[in-house]
């Protein structure tokens, strides 16, 4: 496949009643929609897609990542998150990485043992099905599908065999070599070639019979130890025996009659409340027109002022005390939004660091039960340390520690790293005496992508009417800062017009227009499945809710969008 991504066709949103799915690759959306038709509900459908990407995509995803879930109850309106991040190894301290030679200016190489941190998605998803599960299916027949999937073998999507010979040849030319469970005769599967995992359908195998214990206890934990300690990194089993996920209470805003749910810190679901509560203060957003040169401008500005809040202040709540309350207060966001002028952008001296590559995923199912999952190694195969006879390769997500010592995410023992990968749900915002009502289930994979890719999706709906496919389809805006000029960067997606470019360099900003191709991987990858057409602005959202479910899957990835419909079925 060359190097072109054209985007030529178009899809209709996905309609049905009685269930949907949504995730990056076609063959894992079948697996979740398998868990729903034998019984399974939202959180054990998932956790099966979850798996099945980790077969299917393992470049961005897989048992040595992490993961986070949030989950809303049909029958109760509870939403409860799951935090499945892992911590650093004790042993790495601050004093211990500067002992190493390594400092804020010269840190380890992001392919560094050093920067693996316990693998938290194994556990999350364990926990997921106890917690949230329809007690109908095993951990074990959760899994199954992946299982089959790794065991027999599956024709590689061409997004993903593109990124993923990529990846490999990235890792090349850092000295590293992919381990030969993740390669076909040390090369990367091309696009429609039949990839097998073994030695991963083992470890899920295992996974699903023992829980927890297959894979932080035993042969799996011994295996990660003994890759990262040859290769100088310091995790001990003691290290992958104690891990445990978070249960967690979400926090939101509202915006116009709407909820967004997020997770709170150590993940940047803060960074996406924060930009929302900014742009409230800037009510013509709909007048001026989607992706015209005004929207753009107030959009990348208020992006700039969240987003350095975010790397400011979000780390592991265990080790600093971090202000949620007043980042998140009306009046703090009316007082960032005076700093934005219309005729020029504004200087904002912090920066941001690079991010990388992950999965998001949604089920709603005929419950009305909603579960919002990311998984994630971080960058393209993460280390790319592959621990022996295991078919996963290291998160590198220890790469988002500081090694300034009065960074609040600065790197100890035991700490939970900044973290960019947030799912997120929207409701509509009740009186306090009733349970808030399911909006939708989406996200935006993408590190620093997802809380931009977040805020852009949801006013495409709420401000723009676009249904779920057209959200997603709609041209993107990336706001990074590049370390190598020292410059905010305004990345415009193919699509939005040169003359909206050009304006936007006149008010000061550095633009790079269009990216296209196989480079528009940086606009995030999302889905999103709503419950009834509340974004059409003809239809009241306090009026008696549609039970039809409206889905979209992002065309930038290799994914779709399935419908469950019971009748068919029996349960």
């Amino acid at each position: 496949m060359g190097t072109d991504l054209t985007f030529s066709s178009r899809r209709s949103p996905v309609v049905c009643l009685h269930g949907c799915v949504a995730s990056s690759q076609q063959i894992a959306s079948v697996v979740g929609l398998d868990v729903l038709k034998n019984g399974g509900n939202a959180a054990d459908a998932a956790v099966a897609i979850a798996a099945a990407l980790a077969v299917t995509e393992p470049g961005s995803t897989g048992p040595g990542g992490d993961a986070f879930c949030l989950f809303y109850n049909g029958n109760t309106g509870e939403i409860k998150g799951i935090n499945g991040s892992g911590r650093s190894p004790q042993a790495q301290t601050l004093d211990f990485m500067e002992g190493r030679g390594y400092t804020a200016e010269a840190p380890p190489s992001l392919f560094d043992a050093l920067n693996v941190t316990v693998p938290g998605a194994p556990a999350c998803w364990c926990d997921t099905v106890q917690l949230f599960g329809s007690q109908k299916l095993s951990l074990r027949e959760v899994l199954s599908g992946a299982v089959k999937l790794a065991e027999e073998g599956f024709p590689v999507a061409e997004v993903t065999a593109y990124h993923w010979a990529n990846s490999v040849s990235a890792l090349r030319d850092a000295g590293k070599e992919l381990g030969g469970d993740l390669l076909i005769d040390g090369h990367a599967p091309k696009c429609g070639q039949i990839f097998r995992n073994t030695s991963l359908a083992q470890v899920l195998k295992a996974l699903g019979e023992h829980g927890k214990p297959a894979f932080y206890q035993g042969r799996v934990a011994q295996a990660i130890v003994d890759t990262i300690s040859l290769n100088g990194g310091v995790m001990t089993l003691d290290d992958l025996r104690c891990h445990d996920s978070e249960i967690v209470t979400p926090i939101s805003t509202d915006y116009k009659g709407v909820q967004l749910w997020e997770l709170p810190p150590n993940c940047q679901g803060l960074a996406a409340l924060m930009l929302l509560n900014i742009l409230e203060h800037f009510p013509q957003l709909q007048a001026v027109g989607h992706n015209s040169a005004d929207y753009i401008h107030v959009l990348v500005e208020a992006i700039r002022l969240a987003q350095t809040d975010a790397w400011r202040y979000v780390s592991d709540p265990d080790h600093v005390t971090i202000p949620l309350e007043s980042l998140m207060s009306k009046s703090y966001s009316h007082q960032q939004a005076q700093h934005i002028s219309m005729d020029r952008w504004v200087s904002v001296f912090h920066c941001i660091p690079t991010g990388s590559d992950t999965v998001y995923f949604c089920v709603i199912d005929s419950h009305g039960n909603a579960c919002s999952f990311v998984n994630s190694i971080y960058a393209n195969f993460g280390t790319g340390l592959v621990p022996k006879d295991c078919g996963f390769s290291l998160q590198n997500r220890g790469s988002s520690f500081s090694l300034c010592r009065t960074s609040s995410n600065c790197v100890a023992g035991g700490k939970r790293p900044f973290h960019t990968i947030i799912p997120a749900l929207l409701t509509d915002s009740p009186a306090k005496s009733q349970k808030p009502r399911l909006l939708a289930a989406f996200g935006v994979m993408g590190a620093f992508m997802q809380p931009q890719g977040h805020i852009q999706v949801l006013l495409n709906m709420l401000e723009f009417e676009m249904n779920p496919q057209q959200a997603l389809d709609a041209p993107r805006v990336y706001v990074h800062y590049d370390h190598n000029v020292n410059q905010w960067v305004v990345n415009l997606e193919e699509g939005i017009n040169q003359e909206v470019a050009k304006e936007l360099q006149r008010r000061g900003h550095k633009v790079n227009w269009p990216v296209t191709g196989h480079k528009r991987s940086q606009f995030g990858r999302g889905q999103i499945i709503t419950v009834g057409d509340w974004w059409n602005l003809s239809v009241s959202r306090a009026a008696h809710p549609s039970r039809v479910l409206w889905a979209g899957s992002d065309p930038r990835a290799d994914g779709c969008c399935m419908n469950f419909e019971k009748r068919h079925y029996s349960l």
